[in-house]
């Protein structure tokens, strides 16, 4: 039979660790001892841990069930974007939490946590072009509502608080993405006709592309998107569970302040929360390690935080938010790899020859 081997019944294959999660574990401990022994920054929270004795721990739990509640939000949001072809809800939190794994061990870890995650909800039988077109959507669409709650945020805090130069950088960024985002929704729907003779064009001055499948895929792309736009509950439901996505991980930072013996006002939080995660999608760091810590540090102090409450907040935080789902995206990986049986094909690939 083809591409048998018999080296594949050894029993030691059985058990081999794929190399996603050899990447997991071996960088996610890297990381985790820079960023908790070597960077000076947090050595001064060591003077504060005093504080841990004041913790209210029923806002912990309630800061941990709105992390929880983040993560199922974005669930619901994959499925949004994958209707009608989503997988049960199940399968897609696992592909979640092991692409937020890739993500958060990885500089610049979007991009081969989307690689994953296509890979896979592939395998789990997602037609190729509502995947594609689905990451793509997911990730862009909730960049774009993380700048919308930002700017509302700022619209309100900065008449009060006054102005800071990062949130005109920050603002400016935002702008560019809704250009984007927009103007490429514009160009497929409303103006498909020229963006399929330019895309055919260039196609042709490239070596190996074929105008007309890519001329194919852009039809495709259009129907897709044009799909979403008319099934008006399915796209309000992204945008609702994009919206409640960063508003519980927000919530999670807001009461760890709380629970710190500190109350911030929600306008100044999301301000000082949507500055770091604009800020943190510059692929310097797994998703931003170190400088989503600075800046919610730095905006906090701020807006009246405590120094002791803001970085004992910021690494209470960042321990739900960032390093307890790489483990769990790695369990959840494996439990991918090992208990799925044959991959089925994909709906419209042909079948394979029978020899």
């Amino acid at each position: 039979m083809a591409g048998y081997d018999v080296a594949d019944e050894h029993p030691r294959t059985r058990f081999a660790v794929p190399r996603e999660l050899r990447i997991i574990v071996s960088i996610g401990l890297l990381v985790f001892v820079f960023e908790y022994l070597v960077i000076p920054q947090f050595a001064s929270a060591r003077s504060s841990l005093h504080l841990l004795a004041t913790i209210n721990p029923v806002l912990v739990g309630v800061a941990v069930l709105c992390e929880i509640a983040a993560i199922y939000s974005y669930v619901e949001l994959t499925r949004a974007v994958l209707y009608p072809h989503s997988p049960p809800r199940f399968d897609t939190l696992r592909v979640n939490l092991a692409g937020l794994a890739i993500s958060h061990v990885i500089p610049g870890g979007t991009a081969p946590a989307g690689a994953l995650s296509y890979r896979i909800f592939n395998q789990l039988g997602v037609p190729k072009e509502s995947n594609a077109l689905g990451m793509a959507t997911q990730g862009t669409g909730s960049a774009v509502v993380l700048n919308v709650i930002f700017w509302c945020a700022l619209v309100i805090s900065v008449p009060l608080q006054g102005f800071n130069p990062l949130y005109g950088f920050a603002a400016l960024a935002g702008v560019f993405l809704l250009l984007a985002f927009f103007g490429t929704i514009i160009l497929i729907t409303r103006g498909q006709r020229h963006a399929d003779r330019w895309l055919r064009a260039i196609a042709a001055r490239v070596p190996g592309l074929d105008p007309d499948r890519v001329s194919a895929i852009l039809g495709k792309v259009a129907d897709r998107i044009n799909m979403l736009i008319t099934y008006r509950r399915t796209l309000w439901a992204a945008l609702v569970w994009a919206t409640l996505n960063w508003l519980f991980d927000a919530a999670c930072l807001w009461i760890f302040v709380w629970s710190f013996g500190h109350v911030i006002s929600p306008v100044d939080l999301l301000v000082a929360y949507g500055l770091a995660n604009v800020l943190a999608a510059i692929p310097l760091t797994p998703a931003g390690l170190g400088v989503v810590e600075a800046v919610l540090v730095s905006s906090l102090l701020g807006f009246g935080v405590p120094h002791s409450q803001a970085i004992l907040a910021v690494l209470a935080y960042r321990l739900i938010n960032f390093w307890i789902p790489i483990p769990i995206g790695g369990v959840s990986y494996a439990s991918l790899e090992w208990g799925r049986g044959p991959s089925p094909p994909s709906p419209g690939d042909a079948p394979a020859p029978v020899a």
